[in-house]
């Protein structure tokens, strides 16, 4: 059955891989599923066809036949499960690989949309110079621990799984900001995966959207 993914019609990031589409394509890219893309409107995610699939209106959605899922986590986690190449064969290694999914998206990414509401979104507000360091400190915190369980290893729990890629894509939201760079291994932690073959096929393909162009290659 072929599958569809939703996505941006025009992607609000810039075309910098930040659409959570593109944690998605990256994970069909790394178990060589095919998959096509179906682009909706900000206008369109809002109206009823949409929001059959996605309740929030939002992107992606994942479609195969009679499945129709939303929310990131759930889809890779689908992908994952339903192929090989993202979680181990070993039942406590795949237990701790899902795990360190739910630590991407639960603990990890809403220290760092915090911020990025802060700054972007707040930051005409009153009490947003007094606010800033304190969200500030918060992803400090996150990413100082984040950086201590990595230690000098390559990926979070011995090969690259659906964590890591999970993490790398949350992870990815903080370069601009320079903080990533207070913590070497997580810089090089997020280019190891960045580096990825699967990783730079999706993000080429995201990109295509924002730009216009075919992906490249």
């Amino acid at each position: 059955m072929t599958i569809t993914i939703t996505a941006f019609e025009w992607s609000p990031d810039g075309g910098k891989g930040l659409a959570r589409d593109t944690r998605v394509r990256w994970a069909l890219e790394e178990v060589g599923q095919p998959y096509e893309v179906r682009l909706v409107s900000f206008g369109a995610m809002k109206e009823p066809a949409h929001l059959a699939l996605h309740p929030f209106g939002q992107i992606p959605t994942y479609e195969e036949g009679d499945l129709v899922l939303f929310e990131t986590g759930a889809i890779v986690l689908h992908i994952a499960e339903r192929n090989a190449g993202l979680l181990p064969d070993d039942a406590n290694a795949r237990a701790r690989a899902i795990t360190w999914m739910f630590a991407a998206l639960n603990t990890v990414e809403p220290t760092i949309l915090e911020l990025a509401t802060a700054k972007l979104l707040e930051g005409d507000k009153p009490w947003t110079r007094e606010r800033l360091p304190l969200v500030v400190d918060r992803v400090r915190n996150r990413l100082q621990q984040l950086s201590v369980r990595l230690g000098d290893a390559d990926w979070l729990d011995g090969a690259f799984s659906a964590g890591d890629l999970m993490m790398v894509s949350v992870l990815l939201r903080l370069k601009a900001s320079g903080l990533l760079g207070e913590y070497p291994n997580l810089a090089d932690y997020v280019a190891r995966g960045e580096a990825r073959p699967a990783y730079r096929r999706a993000f080429d393909a995201q990109l295509a959207v924002y730009t216009g162009k075919p992906p490249a290659g």
